[in-house]
């Protein structure tokens, strides 16, 4: 235990890890010291790990749970459920998001590799959920306590994309949305490791229950300012061999595409999670899943692969 160092990055969220080379196998004192580091501080770095390879980093997800594969992306080649983010294939995002919050039990841990890293940008930041609930006024926490959101992975990717009719984008687009779910979700959780209250919103939402669409729009732009304040945020530059793992219920995430035709690569495994339960009890339900055009979606599938 000695010789592990954590050094917080960020004043509220954020902390690189060092004196550890990751695996599966490693003491328990020092995996719990990592999910100890995990659960405190929402994202955890470590450099150097260019010895992990797809297995490696599936083996690693271990330490927090079950690896699971992503609903509607086929995973990469010879691998159970790593997902590549890939530029040059339609792996870019630049939109704040909670993974996978359209389906029930969304991921509770996600564990990003760098393979391939631009010479300068392709920065990742994230955003510390429970202190931007706990900065909101009284007002504006009180109706967060009371709101519901749906989430759906079906919704406006030209809103968010700087070029949305880049085939390789509308054929990502297609691949991500062959499956369309949506999901109950209370705006303000439980954690359940924590106890922390956290505010659930990011990219996926369609709107809020009981508001129309405009209303759901200005209601979630004022609730989503709280969360990406520059005090609740920590940026990581990125180099080849970096890892990060953050909790994935207590944060958002922002994937900066300002690197133009520069080449970055990841490769993303996400751990299973638990349904989220509102402050009252209430837990997030499933209201629908449905398939759109398999057809389509099948034939551009080898090819792509979701952003991160």
């Amino acid at each position: 235990m000695s010789q592990i160092q954590v050094i917080p990055v960020a004043g509220r969220i954020g902390a690189e890890i060092r004196g550890v080379k990751l695996s599966a196998d490693l003491p328990h004192e020092v995996a719990e010291a990592i999910r100890d580091a995990w659960r405190k501080y929402k994202v955890i770095f470590f450099r150097d790990q260019g010895h992990l390879d797809n297995p490696g980093q599936e083996a690693l997800a271990t330490l927090f749970g079950q690896g699971v594969a992503h609903p509607t992306v086929p995973v990469a080649a010879d691998s159970q459920f790593i997902l590549e983010l890939d530029s040059h294939r339609g792996g870019r995002a630049n939109s704040w998001h909670t993974d996978v919050t359209f389906d029930v039990a969304y991921p509770k841990a996600s564990i990003l590799r760098a393979i391939t890293v631009p010479g300068a940008g392709g920065d990742t930041v994230w955003a510390n959920t429970a202190t931007a609930y706990d900065d909101l006024p009284p007002t504006l926490k009180a109706i967060a306590e009371k709101l519901w959101a749906i989430h759906t992975n079906d919704y406006d990717y030209a809103s968010f994309y700087q070029a949305p009719d880049d085939p390789q984008r509308n054929g990502y687009r297609e691949v991500f949305r062959r499956t369309v779910y949506e999901t109950r979700h209370p705006v303000v959780h439980v954690h359940p490791e924590t106890g922390e209250r956290n505010l659930l919103l990011g990219h996926f939402i369609k709107r809020f229950e009981g508001l129309n669409a405009s209303d759901s729009a200005q209601l979630f732009s004022v609730l989503q300012s709280h969360v990406i304040r520059l005090e609740n945020t920590v940026r990581w530059r990125w180099q080849a061999g970096d890892v990060a793992i953050w909790d994935n219920r207590a944060t958002q995430h922002y994937a900066i595409n300002d690197y133009g035709d520069a080449h970055r690569v990841m490769r993303r495994v996400t751990v299973d999670g638990d349904v989220p339960v509102s402050i009252d009890g209430e837990l997030s339900r499933s209201l629908s899943v449905k398939p759109r055009n398999a057809e389509a979606a099948n034939g551009a599938a080898v090819e792509l692969s979701v952003a991160a």
